[in-house]
């Protein structure tokens, strides 16, 4: 199996770079093909602007997701962008391995889904969700927190990690490109227990064994919405 790892942490002595390094080293030995975007280190640049493109279709008015699909058509993109892309198309199965700030992915990790998840390559009017451009692919976040298990409940104070924090990810990033998004690996607090991290990286350890066998993200495929993007009547649960 071909698997790009996606890092977002500054430090590389990090705990998310632990459980990184940690990926690359066990995936490998169980025959695995893996590359990495680590994107600190390649500096990547998170601001969409020109100069992701090679040449403007309407130099007078940058409208970006207009110059996007142009680039789609015309193999337009600036040479870090494409060479993401190549990698997506590479792989059978996505990491995306990050702290969890502010409830979503560090800035750079958000400027790459921007700049990387264009329209006309990885969606389209018709071209989303179960029938996206990256459908056929597996995608797993695996994340850090800052605050204990208990507070991300259904009644936690930070809110439902599953169904309100990472839908936002899971669902409006990776589902709707196409990918089939899996449970996600989660380790809470690493910080502050050395055991806890012990722990937490013999279970990513087990985890990254059975990778193909992680339980996906149950969500509707496109026909199950009406011409209102409402859910049918027929798939809605009884409250």
């Amino acid at each position: 199996m071909n698997v790009l790892i996606v890092y977002a942490h500054p430090e590389p002595q990090s705990f998310n770079g632990a459980l990184k390094d940690l990926a690359v080293s066990e995936l490998t030995t169980l025959g695995h093909q893996v590359k990495v975007s680590d994107l600190y280190a390649m500096n990547f640049k998170a601001v969409a602007d020109c100069d992701d493109f090679v040449r403007l279709q309407n130099e007078d008015f940058l409208k970006y997701a207009v110059e996007q699909k142009h680039a789609v058509k015309t193999n337009g993109f600036s040479k870090d962008i494409q060479e993401e892309q190549e990698k997506l198309l590479w792989a059978d199965f996505v990491i995306f391995q990050f702290p969890l700030w502010w409830y979503s992915v560090p800035a750079i990790l958000k400027g790459w889904f921007d700049r990387v998840f264009a329209p006309g390559f990885i969606y389209s009017r018709d071209m989303r969700y179960d029938t996206g451009g990256l459908k056929g692919r597996k995608a797993m976040l695996t994340t850090t927190t800052g605050s204990p298990k208990h507070a991300y409940t259904p009644y936690g104070m930070d809110g439902d990690i599953y169904e309100k924090i990472l839908y936002h990810i899971n669902h409006g990033m990776l589902y709707f490109s196409g990918m089939e998004s899996v449970e996600p690996f989660i380790a809470w607090t690493p910080s502050h227990d050395e055991n806890d991290r012990k722990r937490y990286l013999e279970e990513y350890k087990e985890r990254l064994y059975h990778l193909s066998e992680v339980p996906s993200i149950p969500y509707h495929p496109t026909s199950h919405y009406d011409e209102d993007h409402q859910l049918k009547m027929e798939y809605r649960k009884e409250k």
